[in-house]
Formats: structure tokens, C-alpha cells, sequence
């Protein structure tokens, strides 16, 4: 699914989630027994689709909205969903358009979502479903409960994966440290960082389809994937080519990686390759680390300062062996603080190289 599409899917979830009274409002029409069609827009293309019925400019209400689905027709509301702009209108979408419903509310549904790029709720009186109708795109909308289900499920396949990631991410940062690294290596972490990537879109999706039933899983959220971005980011500055180009880099690698197939992801020479290395078919050739992620892990270093470095020594090992003076001079710093910096880098060494031989 493309990326706007996506979006487009998710914004209508959003907009119909628990806790909505755009929700409450479905949710009464399902609980009466009453069918109904909302189009979740208005512009001049919905209009010239539009016959009879009523012109109401109307303050939207859970309320109203279940009173006027009680007659026939189509319920229109404005772009913003605050105000009903009509209501018991007939829908004459353009017939040729493809649907694979066989309900005529259902067809007219996907038929207008089609025809005017404008989300379009269903209401099925018979199935008490609600569904809705994105571009091409029909998402029945689930119970909470069965969508929290497969969330934790979800979120516990993501607790593992972090914590493999953090093993992998661990394991090249020791490599640093003695210049040992490869393409597997950095091939490893970055097909971990986005395996965790999607697994945490997929979650994303949850919790917008919850609504406030999804808060906690949000925060639960958040606190697994924190960092990944920066981590992400630092290790195209450290290995790609483009390296120092550390934003526009990070967002290219980050779309090559996204677009391949989980099989590709699984292939080590494929993310190799998406991370712009010559040979990724090669992946026991050594690689050097510029030293981004290195002084990430410094305390208090400025982001500014940290460039300047990176730039001016070029690789982890001329880092490490840097006085605090060639520090200071490098870096724009202070004395104190090339001092504080040079300790700092001293302790990453040692406790790699302990945890690397304990």
C-alpha cells in the first residue's frame, strides 16, 4: 500500500475511532438496527453526485446522526466532520466504476470513495458492520477488544525484537572499537532497525484504529521504539557513502529499505545494498566507522561539536587516539570539556573491550 494511500486510510480510522462522536453516532445507528451511508466530506464533486433530499448546515451530533439515518438516503457531512451538510439524498456515482460489493449500499459506498477521493462509512443493517470505503481501500472496523488482541501480540514481537536489535547494536559498537567491522555487520543493524520499524508502523495502525482505547499501548509504544530513529540516522553517517550528508542520507536509505519485500529484507546482500555499499555482495569486507555513533554515546557533547569532530578525525580509531588538546582544537571546545570528552571515550573503549572478553 503506498505511502498516501496509507495515510489517507488511517486519517478516516482516526477519525471514526472509539471515543469519536463520529463513533458514538455509527455505533447508535448499529445498535438500532438501521443502515446508513456518511460520506466523510463535501466539495463540488460530491455535490454533482447528490439528488434530492435535504440542504441542512447542521451542527453534527452522535445523536442527529442516528435520527437522520432513520430515514433513507445518503447522510453528507463537510471536510471537517463538524457539520452536516445534507441528508437523505440519493448517491448516482458513475456506474462504470469497478466494486466488488454486491450490496447496493456497499457498491454506491466504494463507487463515491472512488469517484470523490472523500472517505465513505457504510453501515450494513443485516450484518451490523460498519465498514469503511478509502479510494480502493474497504476496512471493516473491528471491536476493541479483538484489536487489542492482536496489538499485545504484536507488542511482545516487538519487545524481542528490540531486544535483538540491542544485541546486534551492542556487538557492532564493540566491533568499532577494534576496527573490526564488516558490511554484515552494519547489514545486521540495519535490517534489525527496520524489521523494528515495521513491526511499530503495524502497531501505529492500532493504536489509531483504537482510538482512546489505544493510550496505553501508545505509551507502551513509544518507550520500545525510542531512539531507533537517531540510530538509524547515525549509522548512515558513520558507513554510507553519502555519509556526511546525514539527513538527506538517513531519508534515502531509509525509503530503500522500505521498499524491499520482507523476503529482500531477510538478505543480507539486498540491505546491504540499500545502504549504499559498492560490493554489498561482499559482506565480509571490512568497513570503517566515521564515529557518529561513538560520540553519540559521550554525555552532554553538542551535536555541533560532534560534527566538527567526526569531520576533522574521520574514523573511531583517530577519535580514540586523540589527546584532549587535539580534542579541543578539533572541536571548538573548551579544555575542560575536550577533557571530560576524552575520558569519556577512554571509558567506551574499556567497557567494549571488557564486555567483548568477559
Amino acid at each position: 500500500m503506498s505511502t498516501g494511500r496509507e495515510d489517507r486510510r488511517r486519517a478516516a480510522l482516526a477519525a471514526l475511532a472509539p471515543g469519536t462522536e463520529l463513533r458514538d453516532g455509527l455505533d447508535r445507528i448499529v445498535r438500532g438496527s438501521t443502515g446508513a451511508l456518511v460520506v466523510l466530506g463535501y466539495d463540488q464533486s460530491v455535490e454533482g453526485l447528490c439528488s434530492g433530499g435535504f440542504q441542512l448546515s447542521a451542527e453534527f451530533s452522535a445523536t442527529r446522526l442516528r435520527e437522520l439515518a432513520k430515514m433513507d438516503g445518503a447522510i453528507v457531512l463537510d471536510t471537517t466532520g463538524a457539520t452536516i451538510v445534507r441528508a437523505a439524498v440519493q448517491l448516482v456515482p458513475d456506474p462504470s466504476l469497478p466494486t466488488g460489493e454486491s450490496g447496493t449500499r456497499h457498491r454506491t459506498a466504494e463507487r463515491v470513495a472512488r469517484q470523490t477521493g472523500f472517505p465513505v462509512v457504510s453501515v450494513s443493517k443485516s450484518m451490523r458492520v460498519i465498514a469503511v470505503y478509502t479510494g480502493g481501500e474497504r476496512h471493516v472496523l473491528e471491536d476493541s477488544g479483538a484489536i487489542l488482541s492482536r496489538a499485545q501480540q504484536a507488542l511482545g514481537t516487538l519487545d524481542r525484537y528490540r531486544q535483538l536489535l540491542n544485541e546486534v547494536a551492542g556487538r557492532l559498537s564493540m566491533l568499532e572499537i577494534e576496527d573490526l567491522v564488516t558490511v554484515r555487520d552494519v547489514a545486521i543493524v540495519a535490517q534489525r532497525l527496520e524489521l523494528v520499524g515495521r513491526i511499530a508502523d503495524e502497531i501505529t495502525g492500532y493504536v489509531v484504529e483504537l482510538g482512546t482505547d489505544g493510550r496505553m499501548l501508545a505509551l507502551q509504544l513509544d518507550e520500545l521504539v525510542s531512539g531507533t530513529g537517531s540510530e538509524r540516522a547515525l549509522l548512515v553517517q558513520d558507513y554510507a557513502p553519502c555519509g556526511h550528508d546525514g539527513a538527506s542520507a538517513a531519508d534515502t536509505v531509509h525509503a530503500s529499505l522500505a521498499a524491499l519485500t520482507l523476503d529482500e529484507l531477510l538478505d543480507l546482500s539486498a540491505v546491504a545494498a540499500a545502504l549504499r555499499f559498492d560490493t554489498p555482495e561482499q559482506l565480509e569486507a571490512h568497513v570503517s566507522p566515521r564515529g557518529y555513533r561513538l560520540l553519540a554515546r559521550v554525555p552532554r557533547l553538542p551535536a555541533s561539536a560532534a560534527v566538527r569532530l567526526t569531520e576533522h578525525f574521520g574514523s573511531v580509531q583517530k577519535l580514540l587516539a586523540a589527546s584532549a588538546e587535539d580534542l579541543s582544537a578539533a572541536g571548538g571546545l573548551d579544555p575542560a570539556q575536550a577533557r571530560s570528552i576524552r575520558e569519556a571515550l577512554s571509558r567506551l573503549a574499556e567497557s567494549s573491550l571488557l564486555d567483548r572478553y568477559a
